[in-house]
C-alpha cells in the first residue's frame, strides 16, 4: 500500500474533493515529508455529509440490532485481512513504531467483535408496576446522527471506539478526521462499505476544527457529539451545543495528568519498567500517559536510579523494535521543547532527555524526558503536555501521595505500586479518577472496559464497553396498560 497523494472526504460511499479544490499539506512525522494534499472542508462539505446521513439514518435504525452487529463482525474480519494496509496508514500518519501500529489494528478488530455480540444483547429491562394491569419496560432507541470528532494519537482506534458502538446502536455517523491523521477515517469508510454498511450511514469529512468541526457540532440534525481530545476543546464543544436551538448529547473523553505512585514496598524494577511504558509509549501522546511519578522518600533514590537506567535504554524511532516514536508535528515538538525549557527556568532539573534527537531529524523525535524538582503547582505539573515528558516527585507517606495525586484539575487514570492490598484498596477509594491500576501502567483498556474520567478529564460518559451503548442510544420507557375484561 502506498499512502495516497490526495486525501478526500468520504461521503455517500464515494471519495469527494472539497468544493473549490481547497487543500492543505499532510506531513509524515518520521521525516517531515509532505505525503499528501488533504481536502480542506467546511460548512458545505459538512452539510453534504449530514444530508447523506439524514437520508440513510431511518432505514438503518430499522435494521434489527443483531443484523447491524453482523456487519461489524464482517468489518472485524476485513480489518484482520487488511492489517498490513491499515498498519502502514497509521505509521505514515503518526510515525508510531510498527508493532504499535499493528496492535491498534488488532484492538479495533476486537472492538468490532465485541460490539457484534452486543447486537444480540441489546437489552432493555422490565419493571414491576404498583398499578394493576400495567407493564413497564425500557427499550434502547437510536438517536439519529452521531458526530465523531477524532483524535490524532490513535486514528484507527479513535474512529473505531466511536463508530462501532454508534453504528451498532442504529445511528448514522459523520466523523471529522483530525487534520494531522486524515486518511485513516476514509480507509475505514471503504472497509465499512465492503462489510455491507448501507450507503450514507458513515461519512468522514476533512478540515480544521473551526472550518469543519464547528458546523458539524452546531447542526441541529446531530443528536450526539462524541469528542476525544483536549479539555479546552471539549469545553468549547459543550458550549457550542448548549447554544443550539436543539440540544444534543455530548460525550467528552479529555486530557489527563495521571499519577503513578511508587510506595516503599513496591517492586522497584517492575515499577520502573511500567513507569517508562506509561510515560513514553506512543511518545507520551496518550490521555492516559503517566506524567507524574510520585515516589515515597524511603525508596526515591533507588527508584530514580532504576528509572533512569530504563529510560537510557528506550529505543527511539519508528522501526520494528523501537519503543518511542515521534510526536505528531513540528509545532508539537517545538511546544514541548519550550515547556521543558520553561520548567528548567523555573527551577526544575532535566535528568534525562530534554532535547530533540538530532540523528533522526527532520523527524519530530524528542528524547524521553524526565524532570525533577518541579513544584506541584508549576505549569509542567498541572497541565497536560502530551509528549514524552514525565516528572518525578518525592513524598513522605501515603497521605501525601494521595493529596498530590488528586492535586490537579484532571482525573482520568492513576496507578499505584505496592505489595499492600490495604494501601491499594485505599488508593482505589481515595483517588479521584476514572481508571485505577494496581501494580500496572497508567493505561489499560479493552473492548469490554469502560474508559473515561472525572473533573476536566470527562463529563461522565464512558467508551467503549457496554457503557458506550448509553452514549449512542436513548432509553425509552414504555408503559402498557391492559384490561383483563377485554381478553
Amino acid at each position: 500500500m502506498s499512502y495516497p497523494s490526495f486525501v478526500p472526504h468520504w461521503i455517500a460511499d464515494a471519495e469527494v474533493p472539497s468544493i473549490g479544490g481547497a487543500s492543505f499539506d499532510k506531513r509524515c512525522p518520521i521525516d517531515d515529508r509532505v505525503v499528501a494534499q488533504v481536502a480542506r472542508g467546511g460548512a458545505a462539505e459538512v452539510a453534504h455529509a449530514l444530508s447523506a446521513a439524514a437520508g440513510a439514518a431511518e432505514a438503518w435504525a430499522a435494521v434489527p440490532a443483531p443484523k447491524r452487529g453482523a456487519i461489524l463482525g464482517r468489518a472485524a474480519q476485513l480489518l484482520r485481512e487488511r492489517e498490513q494496509e491499515f498498519g502502514e496508514i497509521i505509521q505514515v500518519e503518526t510515525g508510531k513504531p510498527w508493532k504499535n501500529a499493528i496492535a491498534e489494528v488488532g484492538s479495533s478488530a476486537d472492538l468490532a467483535i465485541f460490539m457484534e455480540g452486543e447486537g444480540s444483547r441489546f437489552y432493555g429491562k422490565t419493571m414491576p408496576s404498583p398499578i394493576l394491569h400495567r407493564t413497564v419496560q425500557t427499550v434502547r432507541s437510536p438517536i439519529g446522527i452521531c458526530a465523531g470528532i477524532m483524535p490524532f494519537n490513535s486514528p484507527l482506534a479513535g474512529v473505531a471506539w466511536k463508530a462501532f458502538p454508534a453504528l451498532l446502536c442504529g445511528n448514522a455517523v459523520v466523523a471529522k478526521s483530525h487534520e494531522l491523521t486524515p486518511y485513516t477515517a476514509v480507509a475505514f469508510g471503504r472497509l465499512l462499505k465492503d462489510a455491507g454498511l448501507p450507503v450514507g450511514v458513515y461519512a468522514a469529512v476533512q478540515g480544521y476544527g473551526p472550518d469543519a468541526g464547528a458546523p458539524l457540532v452546531q447542526d441541529d440534525r446531530v443528536g450526539v457529539v462524541s469528542f476525544t481530545g483536549s479539555s479546552a476543546t471539549g469545553k468549547l464543544i459543550q458550549k457550542m451545543v448548549s447554544e443550539r436551538a436543539v440540544l444534543a448529547k455530548v460525550c467528552l473523553e479529555l486530557g489527563g495528568k495521571n499519577p503513578f505512585v511508587v510506595c516503599d514496598d513496591a517492586d522497584l524494577d517492575l515499577a520502573a519498567e511500567l513507569a517508562v511504558a506509561s510515560a513514553f509509549v506512543d511518545a507520551g501522546q496518550r490521555c492516559a500517559s503517566g506524567s507524574r511519578l510520585i515516589v515515597f522518600d524511603r525508596v526515591y533514590d533507588a527508584f530514580r536510579t532504576a528509572l533512569l537506567d530504563r529510560v537510557a535504554r528506550v529505543r527511539v524511532g519508528s522501526g520494528p523494535d523501537d519503543e518511542c516514536g515521534p510526536v505528531i508535528s513540528r509545532a508539537s515538538l517545538d511546544r514541548l521543547l519550550g515547556q521543558v525549557a520553561g520548567a528548567v527556568a523555573r527551577g526544575a532539573t532535566v535528568l534525562a532527555g530534554g532535547a530533540a534527537v538530532e540523528a533522526l531529524a527532520p523527524g519530530y523525535y524528542l528524547r524521553p524526558t524526565v524532570l525533577e524538582g518541579a513544584p506541584a503547582s508549576d505549569a509542567v505539573s498541572q497541565h497536560e503536555l502530551f509528549g514524552p515528558v514525565t516528572c518525578l516527585y518525592r513524598v513522605a507517606d501515603f497521605d501525601e501521595a494521595v493529596r498530590l495525586a488528586n492535586g490537579t484539575s484532571y482525573g482520568l487514570t492513576g496507578a499505584i505500586h505496592t505489595a499492600s492490598h490495604h494501601r491499594a484498596q485505599a488508593f482505589v477509594s481515595r483517588y479521584r479518577g476514572g481508571l485505577v491500576s494496581v501494580n500496572g501502567a497508567t493505561f489499560g483498556a479493552g473492548p469490554h472496559m469502560p474508559f473515561g474520567g472525572v473533573k476536566n478529564s470527562g463529563n461522565g460518559f464512558r467508551e467503549p464497553g457496554t457503557e458506550s451503548l448509553d452514549v449512542y442510544t436513548e432509553l425509552k420507557t414504555v408503559v402498557i396498560n391492559h384490561n383483563p375484561a377485554q381478553v
